[in-house]
Order: C-alpha cells, then sequence, then structure tokens
C-alpha cells in the first residue's frame, strides 16, 4: 500500500512540474512575467471541474503538504540561489536603502498594518500583528524578471533583492513571535515587552550565528576540493542544513540560509572554487529556483481558489487599501533618509513590493485553533492574489511611464548607424548576386554598389566616432564577439572529442580553460 501511496505522490509531482514547466515555456516565448501567468493558470485549474487533474489539486491544497513544499523544500533554495549570486561588493554600494527597507521599512509596515487592521478589520491583536507580519514579507521574483525584459538599472534590482532577502527573515521572526506569544507578552505588561524583544533578539541572533558558523565552515572544506559535482552536494547541504539546524533550536531558518549562502558565494568562491565550479553551482542552483519559482506559484493559483471569499469583498478591499498604504508609508518614510536615489525609483520599490508564496506558506501554518485563521487565510490569500496578478501586470507600464527604462540618446544613436550599416550591406550584396541572376551590365552595377559603398564607409565612420564618444559601446561589442569566439570555440572541440581525434581528457582540459575564460568575462562585466 505505501508502494502505492509513492508512485502515486511521484506520478503527481511529476505532472505538477509538467504542468509549470509548460506555462512557464509558454510565459517566455511570448515575454511575459511567468510567476503571474502561473498563478491564473492555477487558478483557472482550481476553479474548472477537470477529472485528470482533480488528484492533483486535492494533493497540492492540502495546507499541510502547501506547507511543507513551499517552507521545507522549496523556500531554503530560493534564499540560498538569490544570496549565493548576490555579491558582498553590490550589498555594500546599496546598504543604506536596504537596511532602510529591509528592517525600517518591514518594523515600520508590520506596525502599520498591525494596528489598522485590529482597528479597522475587527481582528483581535495577534491575528492583526500576525496579519502585519504576513504582508510585510516582499517576493521579487515577477518584478525582477520584469526588470531584465525593460533593462532597468541593476542598482535598483539589487536593492529589491536585498530587501527580499533580509525582510524574509525579520517578517517569520515576528510573524512567529506575533502568532504564539504575543497575548503572553501583552499579559506580562512592560516586562512583557522585553520579553518579547529578548526573543526576537535571540532568534534573530541565533540566525546570524549558524548560518555564519555554518557558511565559514563550509567554505573552508571548498579550498580542498577541486570537483564541482561534490561542491554542488557541499551547497546543498549548506543551504538545508542551515535552515534544518536553525528551526531546530527556535531560531530564524530563513535569516541562517541568506548569511550562510553569502559567505559560501563570496567568501568560499574566491578561496575554494575554480572559475568552472562557481559556474556550475550558479548553473545549478539556476535551475534549481526557476523550476521551485514555477512550481510554487502554480501552486499558490492552485490554492487560492479553496479559500471562500464570498460575502468577505468589503473586508478583502480594505485589506488590500491597508497594506498599499502601509507600504507606502514604510517606502517613503524609510527611504527619506537616503539621498542619491531618485523619487521615481522609489515609486517602483513601492509598486514592486509584491506578496508571494511565503506569506501563504506561513497563514497556512497557523494552529487550526487560532484566533481569527480563517479571516487571515482569506485577507491573505486576497492580498497575494491582487499583488501579484494586478501590482505584477502594471509595474511594467509604470516602469515605462516614468521613464525609468528610457535608453539614452547615444543608444538611438548607435541602433539607427547599425541598421544603415546592415542596410547597405544587404543591399551590396543583393546587387551583386542580381548582376548575375538578372544579367546586368557591370557598368550599371558598378555605379550602383559605389553609391552604397561611400553610404556604408559613411556609416562605418560615424560609427567609429560614436564609440570614441561612448567607449562602453565597444566594450558590449568586444563583450559579444568574446562570447561568439567562445562558443564557436568549445563547438570545435567537442566536435574533435566526437570524432576522436583528440581524446576526452584533453576535450575536458580544453573545455575547462574556455569555462574559465568565459568567467573570467563575466567577472570584468560585473567589474
Amino acid at each position: 500500500m505505501e508502494e502505492v501511496n509513492l508512485h502515486e505522490i511521484f506520478q503527481t509531482g511529476f505532472f505538477l512540474i509538467l504542468i509549470a514547466a509548460g506555462i512557464t515555456a509558454i510565459a517566455k516565448k511570448v515575454k511575459q512575467p511567468y510567476p503571474i501567468a502561473l498563478v491564473i493558470v492555477g487558478a483557472i485549474i482550481g476553479l474548472l471541474n477537470i477529472p485528470l487533474l482533480e488528484p492533483l489539486k486535492m494533493f497540492i491544497t492540502e495546507g499541510e503538504i502547501f506547507n511543507f513544499v513551499i517552507i521545507t523544500l522549496f523556500l531554503p533554495a530560493l534564499l540560498g540561489e538569490a544570496a549565493l549570486k548576490l555579491p558582498f561588493s553590490h550589498l555594500k554600494e546599496n546598504k543604506e536603502p536596504i537596511l532602510a527597507l529591509a528592517f525600517g521599512g518591514t518594523l515600520l509596515s508590520f506596525l502599520l498594518i498591525g494596528f489598522t487592521a485590529h482597528y479597522f478589520l475587527g481582528l483581535s491583536l495577534p491575528a492583526a500583528f500576525v496579519f502585519g507580519a504576513l504582508m510585510s514579507a516582499t517576493d521579487p521574483v515577477s518584478v525582477l524578471s520584469i526588470f531584465k525584459s525593460v533593462g532597468v538599472k541593476k542598482r535598483l534590482a539589487v536593492v529589491i533583492e536585498g530587501e527580499s532577502l533580509f525582510n524574509d527573515g525579520l517578517a517569520v521572526v515576528l510573524f512567529k513571535i506575533s502568532a504564539l506569544s504575543l497575548i503572553t507578552y501583552l499579559d506580562a505588561g512592560w516586562s512583557g515587552l522585553g520579553m518579547g524583544l529578548w526573543d526576537f533578539i535571540r532568534v534573530v541572533s541565533l540566525g546570524l550565528i549558524i548560518g555564519g558558523a555554518l557558511g565559514y565552515g563550509f567554505s573552508l572544506l571548498t579550498k580542498y576540493f577541486d570537483d564541482y559535482p561534490l561542491e554542488i552536494i557541499f551547497s546543498i547541504l549548506l543551504f538545508y542544513g542551515s535552515f534544518l539546524i536553525a528551526e531546530s533550536v527556535h531560531a530564524s531558518g530563513v535569516i541562517a540560509v541568506v548569511v550562510a549562502a553569502l559567505i559560501f558565494g563570496n567568501f568560499g568562491s574566491s578561496i575554494g572554487m575554480t572559475p568552472t565550479t562557481k559556474l556550475n553551482i550558479n548553473n545549478f542552483w539556476d535551475v534549481a529556483a526557476l523550476l521551485a519559482n514555477s512550481i510554487v506559484f502554480l501552486m499558490i493559483g492552485l490554492e487560492i481558489t479553496r479559500i471562500d471569499m464570498q460575502d468577505k469583498w468589503e473586508i478583502i478591499f480594505i485589506a488590500i487599501i491597508l497594506v498599499l498604504i502601509a507600504r507606502s508609508v514604510a517606502v517613503y518614510a524609510s527611504m527619506s533618509v537616503i539621498r542619491d536615489f531618485s523619487m521615481n525609483w522609489k515609486h517602483i520599490l513601492n509598486w514592486g513590493g509584491l506578496k508571494g508564496s511565503l506569506s501563504i506558506a506561513l497563514v497556512l501554518s497557523l494552529p487550526r485553533d487560532f484566533q481569527g485563521r480563517e479571516e487571515l487565510l482569506i485577507l491573505a490569500f486576497s492580498v497575494v492574489l491582487f499583488s501579484l496578478v494586478v501590482q505584477g501586470w502594471t509595474i511594467k507600464p509604470l516602469i515605462s511611464f516614468l521613464g525609468i527604462n528610457k535608453k539614452e540618446e547615444v543608444y538611438f544613436e548607435y541602433e539607427q548607424l547599425l541598421s544603415k550599416i546592415h542596410r547597405y550591406e544587404t543591399a551590396m550584396k543583393e546587387m551583386m548576386e542580381a548582376k548575375g541572376r538578372y544579367y546586368l551590365t557591370k557598368t550599371i552595377t558598378d555605379e550602383y554598389v559605389q553609391k552604397y559603398q561611400q553610404k556604408l564607409e559613411i556609416a562605418i565612420a560615424e560609427m567609429e566616432e560614436l564609440y570614441r564618444r561612448k567607449p562602453e559601446l565597444k566594450e558590449k561589442q568586444t563583450e559579444t564577439l568574446r562570447r561568439v569566439v567562445f562558443y564557436a570555440e568549445h563547438e570545435a572541440v567537442d566536435k574533435l572529442s566526437m570524432e576522436e581525434i583528440i581524446s576526452s581528457e584533453t576535450a575536458e582540459k580544453e573545455r575547462k580553460e574556455l569555462t574559465e575564460a568565459l568567467v573570467n568575462l563575466s567577472h570584468e562585466k560585473e567589474g
């Protein structure tokens, strides 16, 4: 019987991956944010009665299953992947806005939502502050996928990602304190406030210590091995080990994972990883994160349809307004002390503070006898749905409206010259082919070719002048050429190996040298 159940679970999981991968592939092909597409399709599947999908829906939407998959299975991987690839230098350069949002903004949002939810929605104080903690966690996946498609500044993406990494940990700590201990603290008066503060410091500090110690230990371990499959396993053990150990001693598993991954991805990679290892570890976690995110957002869509929102539209509307107002106050107030951050960027930070899987997983983890649990489920699911669909789909037009993704005039000039050069070269090639095809006289064709040759030379001269004025354009072209050459060389090695002209050992050595050259190119670009 157990074998059958395991077989059915495997089948269900495979079918879920199949659907999630298909939707993600289509969304990427049509250049739409895949998280939003997954949530919408998941909700449609949840609402429709499709016999083939009923077992999948019943399995996935079990609260315990959803909570386990999101928090225990996928959260360490998603946090670890994001922190692993975030350079310390980027965090250091943007520490002021990240700290302001992740700590000041999160605490302010938590308090504002907690008090207003108690006053306007009639929730008990513990339930109101649980709601505040749920709505203080942000999910940057949808926004960052949009940022990549419209080409916004790297700094804005780093700030949003940095805020999310650190505020998730803080939000989880606030959630646990609100859900499990707030009544005890309130009953104890001022001494209770001290107890609450001590619990907060203890949970955060233990998470930092555990994550730091494990991250440092695994970083040292990489010095003794030059074997990227093994070092990928080290990273898996690190992310899940730091999370599980921290949770087992009632510390913050989220903070532990983030700190461990940051140390491993920066200190560890600098002292013990070859460029080949770095590239392969990053590639592995890219795949893992895409798979996890695809499944998570599809599960959110399926889960949302289980909540009965009828006759609740008034409190849902009020809750959405309260969360939006609290986010606005938190962003503009906490960022008011940051000087070199434009108001337009603050608008994007505000509207781009989407809610996601963590909020839903946390609310589902509430004890069944928690007072106000059903109301919190309805409110949390409604706000997350609004956030992902409405805010997620309108952030791109807002970016365009505010002109954040506007290219400099030099890029338009570059594109126009590039277009002209391509036009003239294509026309000249066509004329030479037409000469033989239609038996045109040499006098006529030479005259036209000469005219286009002159135009081409003028355009090339203007392009060279543009390169002289804007060296970054030439650097971009050089980088493109180097990548093309790399792939050509890699393909040549593969062909020689396949035809057994060179040995597999030689081929592997050559591939390693080429991969290291590509990694160095990426590092030069970041620098």
